[in-house]
């Protein structure tokens, strides 16, 4: 089975889907296999449900009449299908990338588009080499615009989305120590992500910089191909307000709140607004859309559980985020505990990462500081330091959080999530 002869298959599916549980009528399954598990055993399975076709890498369970299809590489002949797919698409691709902020930034951006065009997004966070084919592939005819996030924890992996989602306008949220690992160093996060800005510039589209980060102006100086926002220089400029520690943006005469805390989120907001505006959205239409938008997704949000407050932030971390969040923490009124969890992927760098955030966070003078992990105990020798999530949900139970506000902040890996019901 060849892409080209296969295609016409795929404009007649309903989805594209990876998880047999997924599988609905119309549906094409590709069966990606790991080490202990042979996903083309649910081929069968999957034309009984209903399924249009199945993507096999396995011999085996090749069988054209009921189309179950072999390929040598399930990943491969999704990617080049999506690629195919996307030669034919002929509407706006945004494609986002950072450090920090991609997935805020992807919704706010998708909210505000949603308002004139039929808009498709990256869902959840399925941003890597096999999120983005699935994506692309799920943009059918009736859309007009789409926004695809691209993550990465290497060199060379957002050059090869972008040969796969071959974005029209493209946007880096940051520079920051994140996945320093798999980048080697913050040099190498800087230059792994300046891939997207390198396929821009090379095909001619167009980049969204943000004019108040230094390293995105650089890296753009010379392109003329742009929008810009931030500065009193910039195509659009916008000033951040506060209310009830949630942020907002005054844009002329207009002021826009919306549901998220810290000023971090004033950049992520502005791009949002910067394109809204780019699209010909009317301010009124781009207010109505971020003050609608509300977060779910453990960034950014705050909850109240009974008379505390408690801003919730556990979906990543690293030391970028995690000062900004502590820096917007200590902002606000009444008594604070900080209950932050383990930054990972940060390699040699991880001890002396995690001292410094240890550092800052007691310069703030919270009444109380927690941390959870195994790099943070090393560093923090004390009672308030937990190896993981359910030694201290034991502590809690024992000793119940007095402090009238409270900060979840951790990688993902901590799932510090947990301990919301015992608080």
């Amino acid at each position: 089975m060849n892409i080209s002869e296969f295609y016409p298959i795929y404009l007649q599916s309903k989805n594209v889907v990876i998880d047999s549980r997924k599988i609905e009528e119309g549906s094409i399954f590709f069966a990606f296999s790991g080490e202990n598990y042979n996903a083309a055993e649910k081929a069968k399975e999957a034309i009984e449900k209903g399924a249009l076709a199945v993507i096999v890498e396995d011999e085996n369970y090749y069988d054209p009449e009921n189309h179950i299809f072999y390929v040598p590489s399930t990943l491969i002949f999704l990617q080049h299908l999506s690629i195919l797919h996307r030669d034919q698409l002929d509407i706006p691709i945004i494609g986002l990338t950072g450090s920090n902020g991609k997935t805020t930034t992807k919704e706010l951006i998708s909210t505000v588009l949603s308002s004139k065009f039929k808009t498709q997004f990256t869902f959840g966070n399925l941003n890597n080499h096999i999120g983005v084919p699935l994506t692309l592939l799920s943009i059918r005819k009736e859309h007009e615009i789409a926004v695809i996030e691209m993550g990465a924890n290497h060199q060379k992996e957002i050059e090869m989305l972008c040969e796969i989602a071959k974005p029209s306008i493209g946007y880096i949220t940051n520079f920051g120590k994140a996945h320093l690992e798999g980048f080697g160093g913050y040099e190498g996060v800087i230059k792994g992500k300046s891939e997207l800005y390198n396929y821009l510039i090379h095909n001619n589209q167009t980049i969204l910089v943000n004019d108040n980060d230094a390293i995105q102006k650089e890296k753009t100086e010379n392109y003329a191909s742009k929008i810009t926002f931030g500065t009193s220089n910039s195509d659009y400029q916008f000033q951040a307000i506060f209310k009830d520690h949630f942020v907002g943006i005054k844009y002329n005469e207009t002021e826009i709140f919306s549901n998220l805390t810290g000023k971090y989120n004033y950049d992520n907001i502005s791009a949002a607004i910067a394109l809204g505006l780019h699209f010909n959205l009317s301010i009124d239409e781009i207010k109505t859309a971020i003050e609608n938008y509300i977060p779910s997704n453990m960034r950014s949000q705050i909850q109240k559980k009974g008379e505390k407050t408690l801003v919730l932030d556990t979906y990543n971390a690293n030391p970028s985020s995690m000062q900004v969040s502590l820096e917007n923490f200590k902002t606000f009124e009444g008594s604070k505990i900080v209950i932050i969890g383990d930054m990972l992927e940060l390699g040699e760098e991880s001890q002396k990462e995690h001292q410094t955030i240890l550092d800052f966070a007691q310069s703030c003078n919270f009444d109380e500081i927690i941390t959870v992990g195994p790099h943070f105990k090393s560093v923090y020798p004390s009672v308030n330091a937990f190896l993981n999530t359910s030694e201290l949900i034991e502590r809690l139970q024992l000793m119940p959080i007095k402090e009238e506000n409270i900060l979840l902040k951790a990688s993902r890996g901590i799932a510090l999530e947990k301990i919301i019901e015992f608080l």
